[in-house]
């Protein structure tokens, strides 16, 4: 089959630019109304049945009939089976990998993950006491592809900020496991991993059953039945976020091969066919470098069908008047992935304030972000990188107020709340605090 991908072509001279713009960045968040009402059904008949419906589920969605769900737990033993098993470099990049995403998360939680307190004039102690979540779960998809690395991501800064326990659930149609994320939960800490998915998983872990254990909150990319799932649990639990398609936004001043930044827009495209790839460029000569790049380099890809129909259905190369107004297009569209193709990316990277996570300069390919560079690959999409972080330290733990209030302290703070308390009607609240001042 000879695959063509030909991503729009946008001009920000353009009169109609704004229009054209807008259409191509649309993309609706909501679930199937039909897919909505399964995933409800899901979620009450695990509540109510536990195991027999995880295993019912398991074995109609995934093709994996078994009698009990111990039979679907893995064990310490098999994903350290799994890890002795793989090949010496996978071992190694998996070990290294860890190794820096440990590292980076280490250095997040010394950075602001700690309890503080002070006190002031009266002696009254004031603060915060930040504590580790007791017990989460990540989802990890098993589906059309394996994810080892989101393992890592999502298990190594709970471990960090000090998670009890980390409950793993991911599916395996078939029965077939994946032993490179079976070595990843190993290497990663996970506590304990069962090998179910789908709304069943994500009820599963937000109820608890008779043997999947009820966690605090659960974090990880799934298909669109998960992120409903994970939608209509929430408030029971935690969640991270409602993930989106992948995205990524090139700023290239043309100084970077164009073999390179066409790779990279593949390298989100080849996800799914939803997927976003975009260039914004103010040289249009170069724009037609990358067009021809991509040409010519999607029949070598695996994955060029699903490449093809993501850029063509999503995909755009924009021409900008500057490289200012490309960083002001950014701002607007707060992508996933940002890359600065520049040969001086941080002249440029003080104009951009809306982003999962920024990649600086040509050898800065987002794909070491994914895998092996340090920071969090669970990042904000559709735009919430407006108001939402990437996963971290942060999202594993909770803080609490600290309050001591000293004898002096509560005859001075004492006055003032009785009176905001009986400006608004309550009286209890002001004759508590008026009992702890001197006559």
């Amino acid at each position: 089959m000879n695959m063509v991908a030909t991503p729009a072509r946008l001009s920000t001279a353009d009169s109609i630019f704004e229009a054209k713009f807008k259409a191509r960045l649309h993309w609706s968040a909501d679930t199937d109304a039909a897919i909505e009402q399964r995933v409800a059904d899901i979620l009450a008949d695990v509540q109510q049945r536990g195991d027999a419906a995880v295993l019912e589920y398991t074995a109609r969605f995934d093709g994996l009939t078994v009698a009990a769900m111990a039979v679907l737990e893995l064990t310490q033993a098999e994903l350290k089976a799994a890890f002795d098993t793989i090949p010496a470099a996978q071992r190694e990049a998996l070990e290294a990998a860890a190794r820096r995403v440990r590292t980076y998360h280490e250095a997040q939680k010394k950075a602001n993950g700690q309890s503080w307190s002070y006190r002031d004039e009266d002696g009254s102690l004031l603060g915060q006491k930040v504590t580790p979540l007791d017990r989460v779960g990540i989802y990890v998809p098993g589906g059309k592809a394996a994810y080892p690395s989101s393992v890592l991501m999502n298990a190594i800064p709970a471990h960090v900020a000090g998670v009890g326990e980390i409950i793993m659930v991911v599916p395996t149609p078939k029965g077939e496991k994946n032993a490179l994320v079976l070595a990843a939960a190993y290497v990663a800490g996970v506590t304990r991993a069962f090998t179910i998915g789908g709304a069943q998983a994500v009820a599963a872990l937000a109820y608890g059953t008779q043997t999947v254990p009820k966690v605090d909150k659960i974090t990880g990319p799934g298909n669109a039945y998960v992120a409903a799932a994970k939608r209509r649990v929430f408030g029971t639990v935690g969640i991270d976020m409602i993930a989106g398609p992948s995205e990524i936004l090139v700023l290239a001043d043309g100084s970077t091969p164009a073999d390179w930044v066409a790779m990279d827009l593949f390298s989100q495209a080849e996800h799914d066919e939803l997927a976003q790839s975009i260039l914004l460029c103010p040289d249009a000569a170069y724009i037609d470098q990358v067009q021809e790049a991509i040409h010519r380099l999607l029949p070598s890809m695996p994955r060029a069908e699903i490449i093809a129909k993501s850029l063509n259905g999503r995909g755009a190369l924009i021409h900008t008047r500057s490289m200012e107004e490309a960083c002001a297009i950014s701002n607007r569209i707060a992508p996933e992935h940002l890359e600065v193709s520049s040969h001086d990316p941080h002249r440029w990277e003080p104009l951009l304030k809306h982003a999962g996570a920024i990649f600086l300069g040509a050898y800065t390919s987002e794909s070491l972000g994914d895998y092996c560079a340090g920071p969090n690959h669970v990042l904000p999409t559709s735009g919430t990188a407006r108001f939402s972080s990437p996963l971290g330290v942060y999202d594993f733990q909770k803080r609490s107020s600290l309050i001591e209030v000293s004898e002096a302290g509560a005859q001075t703070l004492g006055k003032i709340a009785a009176e905001l308390a009986y400006g608004e009607g309550l009286q209890a609240h002001a004759r508590a605090a008026e009992m702890r001042m001197k006559k």
